[in-house]
């Protein structure tokens, strides 16, 4: 699972370094550009849903590989792109195996753990995170050396290298032969929909660093260019290292408890990023937020994965979709919002968000593997 979940960290993480030469390509204007990075969102948000009703009539893994090939040849897709219109929908086709492959690998990473019968969501998410950060740190170099095309060619071997070397490897799910099959339709508990706002509420911070951080050090805080570059780098790090740990920290506390302390220092974190005067405490407060924010969207996902009196798969495209617009599509409204208010209000209020996170700690209960 993890090799699955570090291969599609990596493409997402190779398409970042990507995007100034694909304006440069097709002469795009910022709004332009923000246009088909929209795009992208669009694909993901699309097939999330999509994915889900497939995986409760035929079960993760049948999806899982198939939506990982169709990634692992989108960015090559984007690069022999002739003109822009093509290029818009290989875009909207990329995204849309990103999100959709999302969904599956969790939903299949739920699966294992059950059979292993402990945590393993938060490392799969290091991996993400993990191979988001190769991506972007080698797709810079490969392009410099060997030009946009070279780049996606080679992380196209990649990718389909890793695909097929863990291809047998993916747990079998779904229903068994003359098991009937579950009505494709929306859940009527409330559950998933309350995980759904709480993995939002988590991921809207995390878009708004990635996003912002760099550029509210820069414009409020002073920082120099290089210094600027650290909001993220500091956050991300911080919350790379604590995935990996979050499992036995899970494993050890269970789920409510992990998730309460995790809200806890997330929201201290950001607000010490919100409110801190200077650069380094605003840094600072970013990777304390990252060493919170780090573990609760990997429990939401198990929660809803093993929520009772639902399908498989439904419940976890209910918290996937609805997480993943905050990172999405929330930070467009932070950029609107802070040309009115400037950007330490938004940090500032983000402990909001994260406290309603806490609040609703406990109906994380059902992630806890049962003995």
């Amino acid at each position: 699972m993890s090799a699955l979940f570090f291969m599609n960290g990596f493409m997402v993480g190779s398409w970042a370094p990507k995007i100034p030469e694909f304006a440069a390509r097709f002469s795009l204007s910022e709004s332009a550009l923000g246009l088909i990075i929209l795009v992208f969102g669009i694909g993901s948000l699309i097939a999330m849903p999509i994915v889900g009703a497939g995986i409760s009539r035929i079960g993760s893994a049948r999806i899982m590989r198939p939506m990982a090939l169709v990634l692992a040849l989108s960015l090559l897709a984007i690069s022999v792109s002739p003109a822009l219109a093509i290029a818009a929908v290989a875009v909207l086709g990329f995204g849309a195996a990103v999100g959709g492959m999302d969904v599956a690998m969790n939903a299949n990473a739920v699966v294992v753990e059950r059979d292993m019968r402990r945590a393993i969501m938060s490392s799969c998410h290091g991996f993400w995170s993990l191979g988001g950060l190769v991506g972007a740190a080698s797709g810079g170099v490969m392009i410099a050396v060997l030009g946009s095309l070279g780049h996606a060619f080679v992380a196209t071997v990649i990718s389909a290298g890793i695909v097929f070397a863990v291809w047998r490897m993916a747990r079998i799910d779904g229903p068994t032969p003359g098991e009937a099959k579950p009505p494709l339709r929306l859940p009527k508990m409330a559950l998933p929909y309350l995980l759904g706002a709480m993995a939002l509420f988590s991921m809207v911070p995390e878009g708004a660093v990635l996003d912002w951080g760099a550029l509210f050090l820069r414009q409020e805080r002073g920082a120099d260019l290089a210094l600027s570059g650290l909001a993220f780098g500091a956050f991300s790090a911080t919350m790379a290292l604590m995935r990996f740990l979050g499992d036995a920290v899970r494993d050890r506390l269970g789920a409510v408890t992990t998730m309460r302390l995790s809200a806890a220092i997330a929201m201290v974190g950001m607000a010490i990023a919100g409110f801190a005067p200077g650069s380094a405490a605003v840094i600072l407060g970013f990777a304390i937020a990252g060493i919170g924010i780090a573990n609760l969207v990997p429990i939401a996902f198990s929660a809803a994965g093993n929520a009772p009196d639902l399908p498989p798969g439904i419940g976890l495209t209910v918290v996937t979709t609805m997480g993943y617009s905050g990172i999405l599509l929330a930070p467009s409204a932070i950029g609107w919002i802070a040309e009115h208010t400037g950007f330490a209000p938004i940090f500032a209020a983000m402990p909001l968000l994260l406290g309603a996170v806490l609040a609703a700690s406990p109906l994380a209960a059902t992630a806890d593997i049962a003995d």
